[in-house]
């Protein structure tokens, strides 16, 4: 089981927000509409999809990495190590 699992509907229905978005950017693109409105409208994408990456990140340190931590050992210094890549290519992007 995932650490998702709890949040997987809602993780699904804001991805699928966010491929509306990106497919309203495609048509403002092909309708020509001012470059202003068509960054703020990726900007708004990029947040949503830092949005779901958030809860994902909350998901897996409440599940994976807490219970690797109780393991204990190399399992839990993996499960950090992973968590503080995953958090170091959020800030990057």
């Amino acid at each position: 089981m995932r650490g998702y699992s709890d949040d997987k509907a809602k993780i699904v229905a804001r991805l699928r927000r966010v491929e509306g978005q990106v497919r309203a950017i495609e048509q403002m693109v092909e309708d020509d509409k001012y470059c202003i409105d068509i960054l703020t409208q990726i900007s708004a994408s990029n947040s949503a999809l830092k949005s779901v990456a958030l809860l994902l990140l909350d998901d897996h340190l409440n599940h994976c990495v807490r219970q690797a931590s109780v393991e204990g050992g190399v399992v839990a210094e993996e499960k950090m190590a992973e968590a503080s890549q995953a958090i170091a290519r959020l800030v990057k992007s």
